[in-house]
């Protein structure tokens, strides 16, 4: 009933497009390596109020177009854009604010066909003109990293337009590479600025996720989730979850205990040419988890 539903609505998405006038592209090709892939998504998170996309960045050797197909070949109906990604292979503008009617037009046009939503966008600057394409194109959260003297009017941006922020823990020495510094930047600013917890990153910078999850309750907009393993002559780079050190059942009962309620976009910095299967069984095994606490 609940898969039937999800083919409703992405018929419905697909209507609407046709009516707005897209020339829709149909639905998600099957990549060469897809047969075999779990393609169910995440129903059982959607439940706890956790919804599960791609950063688009996990993909950017191809366009945001194969990268739209990808995320919805798997079943997850949400993605968070990456600035600068090529739009298609006939269309070299980069997705972000330089966009041009026509061109955000398309990006539209190839989310609606697929039956995905951009969420997120990020990491990119915060100022006016990305609030501005973020209000277009219906993205609810910006992940950043600006300098902490934008920070007060960032926050005034994020209250003008309604739109979250995000800051993001790129590696140590970065601004934010540190949970106590971005609780620090924004003990007064709005409450839609928060942080996008980085898991991966949270290692690599010798610090314990959890412990940052449990440090940023209530703060937390967002999540780039990663499972990573140490290995000899390769330093940190992702596994599929479940298989690396970083510990996700426990965190996502700490996240039900906070009541935590967001996106969690998939990060795979690994594989690049050929990353979709490793990404499909971290789907089933976030799933899989969800499913135990639903």
């Amino acid at each position: 009933m609940m898969l039937n539903r999800r083919n409703m609505l992405q018929s419905a998405a697909i209507a609407v497009g046709a009516t707005a006038g897209f020339a829709l592209t149909g639905t998600p090709r099957v990549f060469a390596d897809d047969a075999e892939l779990y393609s169910g998504g995440a129903p059982w998170a959607d439940l706890l109020g956790w919804r599960l996309g791609c950063q688009a960045y996990s993909f950017n050797r191809f366009t945001f177009e194969e990268a739209v197909q990808k995320n919805a070949s798997l079943g997850l109906r949400v993605i968070e854009g990456y600035p600068g990604q090529k739009l298609t292979k006939s269309v070299g503008a980069g997705l972000g604010p330089g966009l041009n009617k026509e061109q955000r037009l398309l990006a539209k046009e190839i989310l609606v066909s697929h039956g995905v939503k951009i969420v997120n966008f990020g990491v990119t600057g915060a100022g006016r003109d990305t609030f501005d394409f973020a209000a277009d194109m219906g993205i609810e959260t910006i992940c950043t990293e600006p300098n902490f003297k934008e920070l007060e009017n960032v926050s005034k941006l994020a209250d003008e337009y309604q739109i979250n922020v995000a800051l993001h823990n790129h590696p140590k020495p970065t601004p934010y590479w540190d949970y106590k510094i971005v609780l620090e930047h924004i003990a007064n600013l709005s409450p839609r600025v928060g942080a996008c917890a980085d898991t991966g990153h949270y290692l690599r910078s010798g610090l314990n996720p959890l412990e940052a999850i449990k440090a940023l309750k209530g703060h937390i907009v967002s999540f780039h989730f990663k499972d990573l393993v140490n290995e000899e002559g390769k330093g940190w780079h992702d596994v599929p979850w479940g298989t690396g050190i970083v510990d996700i059942p426990v965190i996502l009962a700490e996240l039900k205990e906070q009541r935590f309620k967001g996106v969690f976009s998939i990060e795979y910095e690994y594989n690049w040419e050929n990353s979709l299967p490793e990404i499909a069984k971290s789907v089933e095994y976030f799933n899989e988890q969800a499913k135990k606490m639903a």
